[in-house]
């Protein structure tokens, strides 16, 4: 499985532990960047490269973490068949594979510590998709382009 994983500043140093842990497994890493500490970089890069990276490609997840993963999951979820996921428990992080299909974790580097992201990053990675019908209808509704008023 490949695995992209991106960080603004907030999220540099978990980031870096997030690559050394994900070394250790049967994963084929790509790092997004944030490259470097840069403080008030913006989380929009990772974030798009991300999405771009995963959307399309069934064998592909992603990882992005910033400081409350707020910005990060919402820019990803911009793009159609991403379906982002903020998780800050391994059992959020199951049920938004088990149910939602998601293929980006979105992960708080303020509210989540290394021991707790590996938990959330082992629980995400390790899950599959429970495909039923109605949760296949579900997610295709994510895609829907519609103007709401």
């Amino acid at each position: 499985m490949q695995v992209f994983v991106g960080a603004d500043y907030r999220g540099f140093e978990r980031k870096q532990e997030a690559l050394k842990y994900l070394a250790k497994g049967d994963y084929t890493v790509v790092d997004l960047g944030a490259y470097r500490y840069h403080e008030g970089d913006d989380f929009n890069d990772p974030a798009i490269a991300a999405a771009k990276a995963v959307r399309g490609n069934r064998e592909a997840r992603g990882i992005l973490i910033c400081d409350s993963a707020h910005g990060m999951t919402m820019q990803a979820n911009r793009f159609k068949g991403v379906r982002a996921a903020h998780c800050d428990s391994p059992e959020s992080a199951k049920l938004a594979r088990e149910h939602d299909d998601a293929n980006i974790l979105c992960l708080s580097a303020h509210f989540v510590d290394e021991a707790k992201m590996r938990e959330i990053v082992d629980a995400f990675l390790k899950t599959e998709f429970t495909s039923l019908e109605r949760r296949a209808r579900r997610i295709n509704r994510l895609d829907e382009r519609e103007d709401y008023d």
